[in-house]
């Protein structure tokens, strides 16, 4: 495996790791409501942000797809040297 494929695949697993932009935005808006801090209220806006919700997800369905593609490619060489 060269440098850019392994800093691929851990930029893939911590994309698969990490909560996602709504889980973040729904536990932001669950402490706004308890004290509305002007830092977390920042932070909610930002997670609430349609381009960030929109690149969360680009950025899940990315790793996804690359996992299936790999696990059909191994499934295919599998059969072929079966």
């Amino acid at each position: 495996m060269d440098e850019a494929e392994a800093s691929g695949q851990v930029w893939r697993d911590e994309v698969r790791a990490r909560p996602t932009a709504e889980q973040d935005r729904d536990a932001l808006a669950r402490l706004v409501e308890v004290d509305a801090d002007s830092f977390e209220v920042e932070l909610y806006e930002r997670a609430a942000d349609p381009r960030v919700l929109s690149t969360d997800r680009a950025q899940r369905s990315r790793a996804g797809q690359y996992a299936r593609r790999v696990r059909r490619r191994r499934e295919r060489q599998q059969r072929q040297g079966s």
